[in-house]
């Protein structure tokens, strides 16, 4: 039986794809990560004629197992931006070269209700990739991702989802012992780039699909 909290989000998700369409975004609702999986490999990737694909680090990412399918997907060339096998500088050239792939995968940091993304990052890579570079780009969004405006988004991720991740990574910075923005000048600060975007250029570049459960900070 789905639960009174699925079904709320599940309004609040198709009333954000609607707002996401209006932008000029192409905007999915799906239910779980299995089923943003699932819509990827069977539809997006095949439609999207994409020969080499690439990815931000993200939990979302992460929960859906794309990473790993499509290390798997015949005819489709994947640069891992996340391998830890190779040396930081070879890490940062790829990031580099992933801006130019057929196809970027990441997550979001937030999406509001009138349908805008908005994102700070440490590099810029996954920030700038959804914005320009990759010819498309497929955001996946969990429903704990979703506010209510700019102003909205912008507290969620300071407040919370910088610091959190900063104590994930396991940075040194002052938020990770206060768990508050201290607008730090620490050479580990992972919060140096922002984007808000606001519409797709050009219509239908970026691909959205919210996700009916909480992934990622």
């Amino acid at each position: 039986m789905t639960s009174p909290t699925d079904l709320y989000y599940a309004k609040r998700l198709e009333e954000a794809a609607e707002a996401l369409r209006k932008n000029h975004f192409k905007a999915h609702v799906v239910p779980d990560a299995a089923a943003a999986k699932a819509l990827f490999l069977d539809e997006i990737l095949p439609a999207s004629g994409a020969k080499t694909v690439s990815y931000g680090g993200s939990m979302t990412l992460a929960a859906t197992g794309l990473p790993q399918a499509l290390a798997g997907t015949p005819g489709v060339e994947v640069l891992d931006t996340l391998d830890r096998s190779i040396t930081p500088e070879q890490a940062y050239e790829r990031r580099r070269q992933a801006l130019l792939v057929d196809l970027f995968v990441t997550g979001t940091n937030a999406v509001t209700e009138d349908g805008v993304l908005v994102n700070l990052d440490m590099i810029g890579n996954r920030a700038c990739a959804i914005a320009f570079g990759p010819r498309q780009a497929v955001v996946l969004v969990g429903r704990n991702k979703l506010v209510s405006d700019l102003t909205s988004a912008i507290s969620r991720i300071k407040e919370f989802a910088a610091p959190a991740n900063a104590m994930r990574l396991s940075k040194k910075t002052p938020c990770v012992a206060t768990s508050h923005c201290e607008d730090c000048g620490s050479p580990e600060r992972i919060c140096n780039v922002w984007t808000i975007t606001e519409k797709s250029f050009p219509r239908g570049r970026i691909t959205v699909i919210l996700i009916n459960q909480d992934l990622g900070l």
